[in-house]
């Protein structure tokens, strides 16, 4: 329920990107997450996005949702990029699921990837092999920064390379994971040596051509990519989508806007058919992981309300705890629709 409530509103909690920066840890975001595409896979409803794009001034308006019943929240992101302004901006709103009130507002931005990460470690834990050490990143964005800190909290890693087309970020990125973890953390110079011998391969990047040739992928290799969330975008190429285990955060979504699958089936490489399950399906039990050391396995990650709504409430929930935040009031409809002008 929301901290106070009346006749006349409710008081809802409002939080800062500032405020969300250390509330949770990485290893926090990814329980949260996995309980969240539990559910999903149980039967909760979650949508793949909605993306509304305009010229002049370029921009796109996305939204996506959730309801996530034992959790007992309900929400999801609103997010413009572009526009006038030139920038991004992230808006998360969380509802009760029972009483349907208003419980949070956050701002989104610095939770994204740690939220997005969230999710391609689960998919790791349910799909990678248990025995896999060697990890190759493509990207150095704060997005590939999200999924090495969550990806690093369910395998033991031991030898991580970073590749990305800018020798000064991907030597940074090294350098700054070099120092945070156990792992020995480098960069590379080509995406082919990024994969050579790599158990697990994560791709963070905006491309629109595939960063990797799927006849590298060694037997056994595990691949999240996060970047492939519209037609037209695509980090992973036809070879690798068609010899995989294909596993996307939403079935519906696969066919909607996942870059790389949808170029396959324009290539008559695969069918609708070679979904294999939802991640949430995998999860819940629904459906087999992983079933043999040498299967290649593919995580789909668009972006979803999913790891949105987990994420945002376990933060809403450590935020009330330590008094962290500020207020809003939210009228009730039944008061405020008076259909009267002033």
């Amino acid at each position: 329920m929301t901290e106070t409530q009346s006749e006349t509103g409710t008081e809802t909690r409002f939080l800062t990107s500032e405020q969300i920066d250390g509330l949770a840890s990485p290893a926090d975001y990814v329980a949260a997450v996995r309980d969240g595409y539990r559910q999903v896979g149980e039967g909760a409803p979650a949508y793949p996005r909605q993306k509304f794009n305009r010229t002049d001034p370029d921009g796109m308006f996305t939204s996506y949702a959730a309801l996530l019943p034992d959790t007992g929240a309900m929400g999801g992101y609103m997010y413009s990029s572009g526009f006038g302004a030139g920038n991004a901006w992230f808006m998360t709103p969380v509802f009760d699921a029972e009483s349907g009130e208003p419980l949070a507002v956050l701002d989104g931005a610095s939770m994204n990837p740690f939220k997005t990460g969230a999710a391609g470690a689960v998919a790791v834990d349910e799909l990678a092999r248990d025995d896999a050490t060697t990890l190759a990143v493509i990207g150095s964005g704060s997005q590939a920064r999200g999924q090495l800190h969550t990806t690093a909290t369910v395998r033991d890693l031991e030898d991580v390379r970073v590749f990305s087309p800018t020798q000064a970020n991907r030597e940074a990125f090294a350098e700054e994971f070099d120092e945070q973890l156990s792992a020995d953390v480098h960069a590379v110079d080509s995406s082919t040596a990024a994969l050579d011998g790599a158990d697990i391969v994560i791709t963070a990047t905006k491309a629109s051509e595939p960063v990797f040739d799927g006849d590298d992928l060694e037997p056994g290799t595990h691949v999240t990519a996060m970047g492939q969330y519209q037609e037209g975008s695509r980090e992973l190429d036809t070879t690798t989508i068609e010899q995989a285990t294909y596993v996307p955060d939403l079935r519906e979504r696969a066919v909607y806007d996942a870059g790389a699958f949808l170029a396959a089936l324009e290539d008559g490489a695969i069918t609708d058919d070679h979904v294999h399950a939802e991640l949430g399906e995998v999860v819940a039990g629904e459906a087999p992981g992983r079933t043999s050391g040498d299967e290649i396995t593919v995580f789909d990650s668009g972006g979803t309300g999913i790891e949105t709504v987990a994420a945002a409430y376990m933060l809403y929930e450590r935020a009330r705890e330590d008094g962290i935040g500020s207020t809003i009031s939210f009228a009730p409809a039944s008061e405020a629709l008076t259909g009267r002008l002033p």
